[in-house]
């Protein structure tokens, strides 16, 4: 059985590996980071490996993804995918991955189990201060391999519902905006709830689209955003 991963990304890699899979702008920082699709895998299986193997997740588990729309956090859903473990964006959870401004938060969720605190600097700085038994996943992740073998037969991928039925929906909400593997879609939305990840992030990759994802936006940019990028469609 396929994960959603392997069902988002394998088409991907074998179209258009070196193309832009990923822009992520901050109009607050004047962050702007790209990455290609086999850069995101790359991320991914980082992070899979991380869960896997430092953090003890497998298909059973359930991981509490407590962060923005941000570049980051797209590896480490689809991270989370790969292993066949299940998103919530809530609790409770066996496991969290969270901003440092969340980890009362994740603490919650998880209660004894695992957290790993990202600090989501783009030169990958550690989260300073963290409380004895709290991973840094700047740090950690560093040192895990960048290929993973996938799990054979994944759990439930996103509030319950298993793999094919995400995908389903998500290639559904695609269908419904006529995305393509020629979009390039700029998109301000979050990733807060199932609903709106499904949408705004699920559906753009298995359509075969890439995504330029802006945070806090200035509206005076999008226009020169728009030429620059080539985007085809927005959010």
């Amino acid at each position: 059985m396929p994960t959603l991963t392997g069902e988002i990304l394998d088409p991907l890699m074998r179209d258009n590996p070196s193309g832009p899979r990923i822009t992520y702008y901050d109009d607050a920082t004047g962050e702007r980071i790209e990455l290609s699709t086999v850069t995101l895998a790359n991320w991914a299986a980082k992070t899979a490996n991380l869960l896997r193997d430092e953090l003890g997740a497998d298909p059973s588990t359930t991981v509490a993804v407590l962060l923005p729309a941000h570049w980051q956090t797209s590896a480490v859903l689809l991270g989370v995918w790969w292993i066949g473990a299940q998103v919530t964006l809530t609790g409770p959870a066996d496991v969290a991955l969270c901003t440092a401004d969340r980890l009362p938060e994740a603490e919650e969720a998880v209660g004894m189990g695992e957290i790993a605190v990202l600090s989501l600097d783009p030169f990958g700085k550690p989260v300073a201060d963290l409380p004895v038994g709290i991973t840094d996943y700047a740090t950690a992740v560093r040192a895990q391999g960048d290929q993973i073998v996938p799990e054979r037969v994944p759990g439930p991928a996103l509030g319950g519902r298993a793999v094919d039925e995400v995908l389903a929906e998500a290639r559904a909400h695609a269908a419904t905006l006529g995305l393509s593997g020629a979009d390039r879609v700029l998109s301000t939305h979050g990733w807060a709830t199932p609903e709106d990840l499904v949408r705004n992030l699920v559906a753009i990759f298995a359509s075969g689209a890439s995504l330029v994802q802006v945070a806090n936006e200035d509206a005076s940019t999008r226009e020169r955003r728009v030429q620059t990028e080539k985007v085809t469609r927005i959010l």
